[in-house]
């Protein structure tokens, strides 16, 4: 799937044009949905991992890819549709997993200026 932008794997972290777009240019309101993302985002891999069944993992990864794409996060939000649809395929974790981290970082960096 891509978005226009070019294949999955070539697309930023974040689309911070949509994001600006979805706070109306907010600049505070963007830091506190980054801030609340990024929490959200750092319980993630737990969570996931202490899932007691395959329907827990899928609201998860359901929740995320929601969030993610929300912000502006399509990669991520791209690799946690993947995940729900072939949850017991390890290389889908893994690609969640590196989006994930890539989120993370370019939030990080955004909150830091």
């Amino acid at each position: 799937m891509t978005d226009g932008a070019g294949p999955k794997n070539s697309r930023a972290a974040i689309d911070w044009a949509h994001l600006s777009r979805q706070t109306m240019g907010d600049v505070a309101l963007e830091a506190e949905l980054l801030a609340l993302f990024a929490t959200q985002a750092a319980e993630f891999s737990g969570k996931l991992a202490a899932a007691a069944s395959d329907k827990a993992r899928l609201d998860l990864a359901h929740t995320l890819k929601g969030a993610s794409r929300a912000i502006g996060a399509f990669p991520l939000g791209d690799a946690a549709e993947d995940y729900e649809s072939a949850i017991a395929e390890p290389p889908r974790l893994r690609a969640l997993e590196a989006r994930l981290a890539e989120a993370q970082q370019a939030i990080a960096s955004r909150l830091k200026r």
